[in-house]
């Protein structure tokens, strides 16, 4: 099974328009347009009956005692820890695309709908949230159920640059059983025994602007 996009190769840099913020010179960083990036794949293995997509970054520091603090970097020894950036499950077996800004287009304050994928009228695929769920919890401007995509955003005073990695499941079942909010985690353990293939793309981003150039 082979996954791929119009907007990046693998290994490449993301654009900006499919991230949650950009460098900005004056304030570090300004919010993005958020789009989904386009997605196709194929060869998927006889026997599929639904896809299940993931979208993680595994370069998340495990602390924030140094996240965008204008005087020092977060070191690049520091451990990492996984962040979920899309979780989208029961696809159908016949699909093969996902358009650029079929899920996201922009930033929603208190996170987008779910788990029920807008516009979808088959009922079949289920958006899981993000963790911008728990990043903004706090936030009484931002804070809700992020449901669906929500790009890039690492620290700006990041050492290293981060890494995106969509991950495509062909999986033996037409829905995944998961009890409650749907997460990462969540579908991961669901999938356990169900998985007849799977293929990732990874790309990368960093608002550092020493890292950039």
């Amino acid at each position: 099974m082979q996954l791929s996009s119009l907007n990046f190769t693998n290994g490449a840099t993301i654009p900006g328009e499919f991230a949650f913020a950009v460098i900005d010179p004056a304030s570090h960083v300004s919010l993005s347009s958020n789009r989904n990036p386009h997605l196709t794949w194929k060869a998927a293995p006889a026997g599929t009956r639904s896809f299940a997509l993931i979208c993680h970054d595994p370069d998340v520091p495990s602390r924030g005692d140094d996240v965008n603090q204008p005087d020092r970097e977060i070191p690049s020894s520091l451990p990492r820890v996984d962040f979920f950036h899309w979780v989208l499950i029961d696809l159908p077996p016949e699909q093969q695309t996902i358009e650029a800004g079929s899920h996201s287009n922009g930033i929603t304050a208190h996170g987008k709908s779910g788990p029920k994928v807008a516009g979808d009228h088959r009922g079949q695929p289920r958006h899981g949230i993000n963790d911008y769920t728990g990043w903004f919890a706090g936030d009484p401007t931002m804070a809700g159920d992020y449901y669906g995509y929500d790009g890039p955003c690492p620290p700006w005073n990041d050492s290293i640059i981060h890494h995106y990695v969509f991950t495509l499941y062909a999986l033996d079942v037409a829905t995944l059983a998961i009890d409650g909010q749907i997460t990462g985690p969540k579908a991961r353990a669901a999938m356990a025994g169900h998985v007849l293939a799977e293929a990732s793309l990874t790309g990368t981003y960093t608002l550092n602007p020493r890292l950039s150039k």
